[in-house]
């Protein structure tokens, strides 16, 4: 089996002129964030969070000016960034469906529900649909095993789902 490598030594990152983590961000995380943790490299996720709920995902950049607000290396950033699956490193949609596909909802039809998506958004998961609005993933467990299946539409958990109903509930966003 061969190795599948990547050109991230010599990667070139895409910049703005003006700062991710502009000044108000730093000086609103100093003062509500950094101090309750023991170190800085313990306030990494709020952090992360952040940048992430200001520019709906966390780019490369950004990635750097926290490594450099926090005093951590920014491939310390970036492996904590890439370990937790609700953070995005690429645009991601104005909504966010996460299908369960724990235990209990794979034995409820959770097969059903990923399959219904990929066919009415025309994509897969980890995908967005080409107008930006939809963010399709799989999700390990959402902690709903007495409404499966289930699926978390944003921040909304939706439990007893069909495929019908998911739909409905899709066609429902603004």
């Amino acid at each position: 089996m061969a190795w599948i490598t990547k050109n991230s030594g010599t990667m070139q990152i895409e910049r703005r002129t003006e700062p991710y983590l502009t000044d108000e961000m730093k000086r609103d995380l100093e003062a509500k964030v950094v101090v309750r943790y023991p170190t800085r490299r313990a306030s990494t996720l709020p952090c992360l969070h952040a940048v992430q709920e200001k520019y709906n995902y966390i780019p490369h950049q950004a990635i750097e000016e926290i490594g450099a607000f926090l005093g951590l290396p920014a491939s310390e950033v970036l492996d904590t960034c890439t370990f937790y699956e609700m953070f995005f490193t690429q645009p991601r949609g104005k909504y966010v469906v996460w299908v369960c596909q724990s235990i209990s909802c794979e034995l409820l039809g959770h097969e059903k529900l990923m399959h219904g998506l990929e066919e009415k958004l025309g994509i897969l998961p980890g995908e967005t649909t080409p107008d930006g609005k939809i963010t399709l993933m799989h999700a390990e467990c959402l902690g709903a095993c007495g409404g499966a299946p289930c699926a978390l539409v944003s921040e909304t958990m939706h439990e007893n789902l069909t495929a019908e109903n998911l739909e409905r509930i899709i066609d429902s966003l603004p």
